[in-house]
């Protein structure tokens, strides 16, 4: 609500203003006090009702127990301590920029324009588990309900539920408000613009070869997978060869592979010999060995790297 000012007094005395740790009545046109029980008083546009918030986050030194994604700490934002789930998230690994030397500031504006790299917990340290700083990283809190503060305003994360009189400190992390959400649907509306992503890996094995540029791949998916889904995206043999998923191959979850560049002797030659040696066994054993999944008898395997954005809604598969 806004409503222009009309007079302000201190002690029966006009006053032309107010700071912290005045004690002052207002005067305000049109309004009903008895809506208001308590609340807060502020220059239009400085305090924003949020419900869910991007922080940058550092530690606590003194906390000895770990900060893990989907973890819930009291959020002490504003004048409030609420219950909040965190997600953590950092800058790529692919990123090649140097360990900081020093502490990264806790006030750099955020950016939704890069990608982040998601987190299972917070990492201490360098990535390469030598001493120094902290990596540069940010948390996504989600309130249990919505909280009241300004912009840049300080966070804290603690365990208060833990014993008062155990020797361990309760206050679990620091950071700083980067950017809020205001709107009650911001996991529709609001984080699919949050380019936090993880990296998703599948194996499988080949099948047999159909010509010097095709295969049949197998163990990769699910019988019951749409394999539509996947159809264009690229896939490397272990003896090095890159291909690209043509579509499915049968009702199994067998798939076909096209290898722009063609296989290399050595693999054709490597797959034929395997498959002479299938050849050989009986035909009911061929068969029932075809039921069971075979790591052992086939020495080329298929893999498949994509990227899976957390907060996408359609789950779509990205390949650099």
């Amino acid at each position: 609500v806004t409503k222009k000012i009309k007079s302000v007094q201190m002690f029966r005395k006009p006053v032309s203003g107010a700071m912290q740790g005045d004690r002052v009545g207002v005067c305000v046109t049109q309004f009903d006090p008895k809506l208001l029980e308590r609340g807060l008083v502020c220059t239009p546009g400085s305090l924003h009702t949020l419900y869910s918030a991007v922080i940058s986050v550092r530690k606590i030194g003194y906390f000895k127990g770990s900060l893990t994604t989907r973890a819930k700490f009291h959020i002490t934002v504003g004048h409030e301590t609420v219950m909040g789930k965190v997600t953590f998230f950092g800058l790529p690994p692919s990123d090649s920029k140097p360990a900081p030397s020093e502490l990264c500031s806790l006030e750099t504006p955020f950016s939704f324009e890069r990608e982040y790299y998601f987190q299972d917990e917070y990492v201490c340290g360098r990535r390469e588990g030598s001493s120094g700083p902290d990596p540069e990283q940010w948390a996504l809190l989600e309130f249990e309900r919505p909280v009241t503060c300004p912009a840049l305003c300080l966070v804290i994360g603690s365990k208060l539920d833990t014993d008062i009189h155990a020797n361990m400190c309760r206050l679990a992390f620091q950071g700083r408000l980067l950017h809020g959400f205001e709107d009650k649907s911001y996991v529709e509306t609001s984080l699919p613009l949050l380019r936090i992503y993880k990296i998703k890996h599948k194996e499988g094995q080949v099948e047999r070869v159909t010509d010097d540029y095709s295969l049949i791949g197998r163990s990769l998916f699910k019988k019951e997978t749409n394999l539509q889904l996947f159809v264009g995206l690229k896939v490397v043999l272990s003896t090095g060869e890159s291909g690209v998923i043509e579509g499915g191959f049968g009702q199994s979850g067998k798939f076909k592979i096209r290898i722009q560049e063609g296989l290399l002797p050595e693999t054709k030659q490597l797959l034929s010999s395997t498959s002479k040696k299938k050849g050989k066994s009986g035909s009911k054993e061929a068969a029932a060995a075809e039921e069971k999944p075979r790591t052992d008898s086939q020495p080329v395997s298929i893999h498949l790297h994509f990227k899976r954005y957390v907060f996408d809604p359609h789950k779509k598969m990205v390949q650099s």
